[in-house]
Formats: C-alpha cells, structure tokens, sequence
C-alpha cells in the first residue's frame, strides 16, 4: 500500500513548566534533524503545564522549518471562533507552519472546572464537526460569514486571509469517526491504539465509509500514530507486549515495524512522545531523528 501523501514524522515535545529548556532545546534539535512536526498537549486545567497555545507559539518562533501542533486541542475550553483567529494567525506568523488537531473529549471534571458548561458526550461530537466548519469558514478569505449553529454563532465575520491548515481529529467513538471522515484531512487514534490494533482495523473502515458517503477520498483522511517506547542501538527480544501493544525495540525493529505501518497499513505519520512530565533523552532523540526516520524515509522512497 503506497502512500498517497508524504509521511510525516514528529517529536511530542515536554509542557511542564520547569521543563521549557528541554521544550526549546529539543524542537531546535528536532528541526536540524529536519523532522516534519512537533506537538504539545493541551491540559490548561493543570497548574503546572504550559498553556498549550501559549507554548506553541513560543517554539515557532525559535524554529524556522517544523511544523507544529497541539495534540489535541482542547475544543470546549477553546471556543472554535477564536480558535480559528488563533490558528490563523499562528499560520501566518509561522508561515504556514501549523496543523489544527482537535479532540472532542477530555478529562471531564477538570474542564468543568474550569467553568465550561458539560455537554453530553454526543453534544461534544456535534459541536466538534460544527467547530470544523466555523474554522474552515473563517480561513482562506472571501465573503465574510454568517453561520448559526446549536453549538456556535457568528454573524458577518470576516474570514482570515491565511489558508485553513490541516484539520486532524483525535477520536475513537463512532460517531466522531464519521465527523473525521466527512471532515478532517487526519485521523489520530489515540496513545493506545496502533497499526496492528484491533481498534484501528474496527474504526477506519468507519472513516472510510463516512469520507466515501460525502465524495471524498479515503485516502485523503491520513491515520497519525503517537508513539512511544524505548529505542536501543541493539535488538530487543520482545517489541510488544502481553496484549500485543508496541513498546519499542532496536533501531532497525523499529525501522522495520514503522515501514509496514506506512506500506502495508498506510499510516501517515508518527509523532515520537514520551509520557507526561518525562523528558526525552538526548540519546533516544538522536536515534530517532538521525537513524530511524531517515532509513524508514529510505526505505518508503524504495516501493
């Protein structure tokens, strides 16, 4: 299965806020090694992350070349209006260096306290595809906009010069699937789910149908991959565990198990994280920047 786009490659950067050293170092490190994307999550419920929009910004402006995203964002503490005017703007300072990644969950008693009003988890899917609407309607220019929904209302906004960047959705359940299948350009599974789950082989077929049903391509719904585990110069004896989930293995196991994602189940891209509040070592960066992503590049470019 050949690729129909160029598959990225990606860095999950730390938030933690004494950990902004180690932000700004790797992302620099990152974009030397001439990764594709980097990513910081979005937990403004927590005292001690950066905010992520905040942070965003701040690693865009030290990089020159990487594009960057929040992976996911919090939508229902981040009104999709002012999202769209925050994204835009990123995109046109960074010069086209951003990716929208949505999520239409989260922790739910942490966002209520935040003062957000609670929505049923099948509200939170419609106000999620209203979002992607209202985003895409307020970029790439023209008329101004009018648009009244149950979850978002703007009346005679101008949209943003600047081009709506790609829209990814992080999401499991059903019916977000078939939000991303009608509306995203990707697909992010969630950390527990790769391209040998069960999970993934159950809901993309729900994608896929859904992309279909609107005259769009399936192919161009892209599967993003989170990943994580350790990363040895040697080979590992196990690469997975007790229920069958990745956990890393030697250079070329990875080399090897990331090109079958791409070739043979056509993901789209890996963004490298480690867990919260853990910072990526210096060794476990350079092996995946200068040895697994270029022979896995080398090794797509050969099919």
């Amino acid at each position: 299965m050949t690729p129909k786009h160029r598959v990225l490659f990606g860095l999950g950067l730390e938030t933690g806020v004494h950990q902004v050293s180690e932000m700004l170092g790797h992302a620099r490190l990152a974009d030397e090694a001439g990764l594709d994307v980097f990513s910081v999550s979005d937990h403004p419920y927590f005292a001690d992350r950066l905010d992520a929009y905040a942070a965003l910004g701040f690693v865009l402006g030290a990089t020159s070349n990487i594009t960057g995203a929040v992976i996911c964002t919090n939508l229902l503490s981040r009104p999709a209006p002012i999202l769209a005017r925050t994204v835009t703007g990123l995109s046109t300072i960074s010069r086209g260096r951003v990716v929208l990644a949505l999520g239409a969950g989260g922790l739910e008693a942490e966002i209520v306290a935040l003062g957000v009003p609670y929505l049923s988890p099948g509200a939170r899917v419609r106000a999620l595809e209203e979002a992607v609407i209202v985003v895409r309607a307020l970029s790439g220019g023209g008329d101004p906009i009018t648009f009244e929904g149950e979850f978002y209302r703007v009346t005679g906004l101008a949209p943003a010069a600047a081009p709506t960047p790609p829209i990814w959705i992080g999401s499991l359940g059903p019916k977000a699937l078939a939000v991303i299948g009608r509306r995203a350009d990707g697909w992010i599974p969630g950390h527990l789910a790769d391209w040998r789950s069960t999970e993934v082989a159950r809901a993309r077929p729900i994608i896929d149908e859904a992309a279909a049903s609107v005259g769009r391509d399936p192919a161009d719904v892209g599967t993003i991959y989170n990943v994580s585990g350790r990363i040895t110069r040697v080979p590992q004896a196990e690469t997975r565990n007790d229920e069958g989930r990745w956990i890393g293995g030697g250079v070329m196991q990875w080399v090897d198990e990331l090109t079958f994602a791409v070739l043979e189940r056509g993901a789209a891209a890996f963004i490298y994280l480690v867990p919260p509040g853990e910072s990526i070592s210096d060794t476990t960066l350079d092996l995946w920047g200068h040895e697994i992503v270029p022979a896995v590049r080398e090794a797509i470019a050969r099919r």
